[in-house]
């Protein structure tokens, strides 16, 4: 039964986490919702973090919002990723917020994209709206840290957006800008608003942005790892 293995703890090491996950394959988010004693919402349009947080239940993460990894103690980052019946990445991956102030000095070793892909829980999650939340299906997960291919992918995109965004150019940047990372807009609606830099250096009040993987990116990673 899955309500056997709600975790309260956070995992001791990878080993224990990976474990924790294997155990939730196959099971529908349905079951485990019943199971952790959580309601079901009808879709994901307001509750975009649901799935996250009901996984997390089951793996004992404990960073909640902050902005550390998932499982901090041992530098462990929870993704699940919404799926086609081909394996194939439906949407794409949210990493973290993008700092649009105080940038001076920052680089991508200390960058908090970095520090939140170096090592990653992928767990694929049924996710084609023709398919009820509740009998969606969780899939087998994924324990992965970038190669130096992708991390020189990730970095040079990084620093080209970062780059914009210290000159000013916040407002420029879409999602289009980056090879396998963009920045969008990441605001519950477009009252709120964050402070940012302008094109000449003034403070301008913008929309706050987000960081996400493309789904060029992850698309092949899933894919190596499905053999698909």
């Amino acid at each position: 039964m899955a309500s056997d293995f709600v975790a309260v703890t956070p995992p001791e090491n990878e080993t224990i986490l990976l474990e924790r996950a294997q155990r939730l394959a196959g099971y529908t988010l349905g079951e485990l919702a019943l199971r952790a004693g959580l309601l079901i919402p009808p879709d994901l349009r307001r509750d975009k973090g649901w799935v996250g947080m009901l996984l997390e239940r089951y793996l004992g993460a404990s960073a909640g919002s902050k902005p550390e990894q998932d499982f901090a103690e041992i530098g462990v980052e929870l993704k699940t990723i919404p799926i086609d019946a081909l394996g194939r990445p439906l949407e794409t991956t949210f990493v973290c917020v993008a700092p649009l102030t105080g940038n001076s000095g920052v680089t991508w070793e200390t960058s908090h994209v970095r520090h939140k892909l170096t090592r990653v829980l992928w767990v694929p999650v049924e996710g084609e709206r023709t398919i009820p939340l509740a009998i969606r299906r969780v899939g087998a997960p994924l324990l992965w840290s970038p190669s130096q291919q992708e991390e020189t992918l990730l970095r040079c995109d990084w620093e080209e957006l970062m780059d914009m965004i210290v000159l000013g150019q916040v407002e420029r940047i879409t999602a289009r800008h980056g090879e396998v990372l963009q920045i969008r807009p990441k605001a519950a609606n477009s009252k709120a608003l964050t402070e940012g830099i302008g094109e000449n250096g003034q403070p301008i009040m913008t929309l706050p942005r987000g960081f996400y993987l493309k789904k060029t990116f992850t698309a092949p990673l899933l894919a190596r790892h499905f053999l698909l």
